[in-house]
């Protein structure tokens, strides 16, 4: 009696199946875990410009007035770079606020400082 070797079908199929229920348990999480990530560097961010915004005023620029600075005062002097938000490569921090918001707020409501 000649044998063959390998797996059958049904076993192939189990195995796949098997994978394709820890992918769907798995990719939820690590798009959360991504967003999260997202959030809270964008927060960091958020707390680098405040920062860069009281030692602005401390210094008088824009007379005392945060709705009169702007990236030509704060980027060069008192933040390395105009940073964006990670979520959306092109949203800036509006700076004229206090404290400064994200320019991505209205679709990532989190982006804010607590």
């Amino acid at each position: 009696m000649l044998r063959r070797k390998g797996f059958t079908l049904v076993e192939i199929m189990i195995v796949v199946a098997i994978i394709g229920l820890l992918a769907a348990i798995a990719i939820p999480n690590f798009v959360k875990a991504r967003a999260t990530a997202q959030t809270n560097a964008c927060i960091a961010n958020l707390k680098q410009v405040e920062g860069a915004q009281q030692v602005a005023l401390l210094d008088g620029e824009a007379s005392g007035n945060v709705g009169a600075l702007t990236w030509g005062i704060l980027a060069p002097n008192y933040i390395k770079t105009q940073p964006n938000c990670p979520s959306v490569k092109t949203a800036q921090y509006v700076v004229t606020t206090d404290p400064p918001t994200c320019g991505a707020a209205t679709t990532y409501p989190l982006h804010k400082l607590p």
